[in-house]
C-alpha cells in the first residue's frame, strides 16, 4: 500500500503524521518512508535519536527500495507542484492531507483542496492536525463545515499535544517518548492508520 502526505502549507503536521503513520503501518507489515521534503525534516527527526522503527529513505531511491517493503509512505514537499501533486495522487492508494483548525492553516487547506479538484484527484482523505482541546471550539467548527461540503474526512481527530514535539526533539516516535499523554497521541494516530487501511482497500 502507498499513502502519500502532501499539503500547500506548512506547520500542518505533515511530517509529524508521515512519521506516525508509518510507524503505525511497520506494527503490521515491512514499511518504507520516502522523504521528499526539500527540508529532509522526517530524516533529520531520524537521525536525531536512534532510529525509527521502519527504514527512512531520499525519494530518489524509491525505485531501487519501494518492491522490498509492504507499506511505502510518502511525505512530499511544501507547495508541490501541480504536476507533482497529480503524480502523487494517481500513484497512491490514498493521499492524507493534514489541516489545523486556524484560519490560515484553513486557507492552506482550501488551496490543497482546489489543487486535488484541478486535477481530478478522488482518492484523497482529510486529517484534521493538532486540534486543541475542549472547550476550545476550531476543531468541532472545521469539522462540521468539511462534514456539509460533503469531503472526505477521516473520523479522528489528532489531538495538539507536546508529546509530539518532545518525540520530535527526542528523535523518537511518540509512542516511545516518556510522557503522561504519550499514549493518547499515538492512539490517534493508530485510529487513522487503521481507518487509511480500509479505504486503502475499500477503494480497490
Amino acid at each position: 500500500m502507498i499513502i502519500t502526505v502532501a499539503s500547500y502549507k506548512g506547520g500542518v503536521g505533515k511530517t509529524t503524521t508521515a512519521v506516525h503513520l508509518a510507524a503505525y503501518l511497520q506494527t503490521l507489515g515491512p514499511t518504507l518512508l520516502l522523504d521528499g521534503d526539500d527540508t529532509r525534516n522526517a530524516t533529520s527527526w531520524n537521525d536525531r535519536g536512534r532510529g525509527f522503527p521502519f527504514k527512512i529513505a531520499d525519494e530518489v531511491q524509491a525505485a531501487r527500495l519501494a518492491r522490498h517493503y509492504e507499506h511505502v509512505v510518502i511525505d512530499t514537499g511544501q507547495h508541490p507542484h501541480q504536476a507533482d501533486l497529480k503524480s502523487l495522487s494517481e500513484g497512491c492508494d490514498l493521499l492524507v492531507v493534514p489541516a489545523v483548525p486556524a484560519s490560515l492553516d484553513t486557507d492552506g487547506l482550501v488551496l490543497t483542496l482546489e489543487a486535488l479538484n484541478r486535477i481530478g484527484a478522488d482518492r484523497y482523505k482529510i486529517l484534521l492536525t493538532k486540534v486543541p482541546p475542549p472547550p476550545e471550539p476550531e476543531g468541532p467548527q472545521l469539522r462540521a463545515e468539511i462534514v456539509s461540503q460533503g469531503l472526505p474526512l477521516f473520523a479522528v481527530d489528532i489531538p495538539r499535544l507536546k508529546a509530539f514535539e518532545k518525540a520530535a526533539a527526542a528523535g523518537l516516535t511518540v509512542n516511545q517518548v516518556d510522557d503522561p499523554r504519550s499514549g493518547r497521541a499515538w492512539a490517534a494516530y493508530a485510529a487513522a492508520g487503521k481507518e487509511l487501511l480500509q479505504n486503502a482497500r475499500g477503494a480497490h
